[in-house]
């Protein structure tokens, strides 16, 4: 975490209305790569209606900008996930939100149906988040959740984080910028690789880029560094299943936390959670739901 000193009151969390709310869609489905217009509306305008939110996304279809792909849920038959059309994603290209941003829009029906899921599941993840801090007074927005951001970790191989958060504790006299990798776990994945994610995570804690080139120097310190002033927590956020399965999942990166000798020294520098994605819905990610992974009773993810 960074904590910066500041009298300066919260900045609005949610992006400005003088904006136009059609490019603020257009961001955000090019950042997010796909969301239903209820997660939309809870991102951009949550005070404001869902038809206004679904005349923009009509009028952006009409112009070829956006497309949709009806959900498979049979409760849901009228619910649809929206996506950038490829003509929408070069027009995302210069939007000052995405500059240096890395581009993964899904530009067809087909990348949407097999994306869907998972996809939705990461933003339905973000919004207790956004919806906290508004109530907080902390400053967590759209544009502050990243997903699928990659490393390297050495042998040709790369982390990807379901997505990088930035989140920003306000008090009177403090602003403390916390970031966290999140991992969100549908149970569609054994419960084996599941935990050897923590594996991949610790070999990023310790990768050291190697030089290219007989006089190049070699690089200070670890690779993260060049992205992070503090390595990122990390919390994996569960759903999919009963309570008694997820909390065998979260007990087996437990597991994996003290018996891993390469993750066990991980988990002494770097706070681990997990958390039921229905408990952070109900009591706010910053209610007691987080289980630290290194051992303890459930605390805010802040206090891991």
């Amino acid at each position: 975490m960074t904590r910066l000193s500041s009298g300066a009151p919260a900045v609005e969390l949610t992006p400005s209305p003088a904006e136009p709310l059609r490019f603020q869609v257009l961001t955000a489905l090019a950042l997010h790569r796909m969301a239903t217009t209820s997660q939309l509306r809870q991102m951009l305008r949550p005070d404001g209606s869902r038809q206004l939110l679904s005349r923009v996304l009509n009028k952006l279809r009409s112009t070829g900008f956006v497309g949709l792909t009806p959900l498979s849920d049979k409760d849901r038959s009228r619910t649809h996930a929206w996506y950038l059309t490829p003509d929408g994603a070069r027009l995302t290209r210069d939007l000052p939100a995405l500059r240096g941003r890395p581009p993964y829009p899904i530009t067809s029906t087909t990348a949407a149906s097999l994306r869907t899921p998972h996809t939705l599941t990461v933003v339905r993840t973000h919004l207790p988040f956004a919806a906290d801090a508004r109530r907080l007074g902390h400053e967590h927005g759209p544009w502050d959740w990243t997903p699928e951001v990659a490393h390297p970790i050495g042998e040709g191989e790369r982390l990807v984080a379901d997505a990088l958060m930035h989140y920003t504790f306000i008090d009177d006299e403090h602003r403390l910028k916390m970031r966290a990798f999140v991992e969100v776990d549908r149970t569609t994945m054994s419960s084996e690789r599941l935990a050897v994610k923590l594996i991949e995570y610790a070999r990023l804690f310790r990768y050291e880029a190697q030089p290219v080139g007989r006089h190049r120097p070699a690089t200070a310190g670890p690779a993260w560094l060049r992205w992070y002033p503090i390595y990122p927590r990390v919390l994996f956020v569960l759903t999919g299943a009963s309570r008694t399965r997820l909390m065998n999942r979260i007990n087996d990166l437990q597991a994996m936390a003290a018996q891993h000798p390469l993750v066990a020294a991980f988990s002494r520098e770097v706070p681990l959670g997990a958390a039921f994605l229905e408990d952070i819905e109900q009591h706010g990610p910053s209610g007691e739901v987080w289980v630290p992974l290194a051992g303890g009773p459930s605390r805010p993810w802040a206090d891991l």
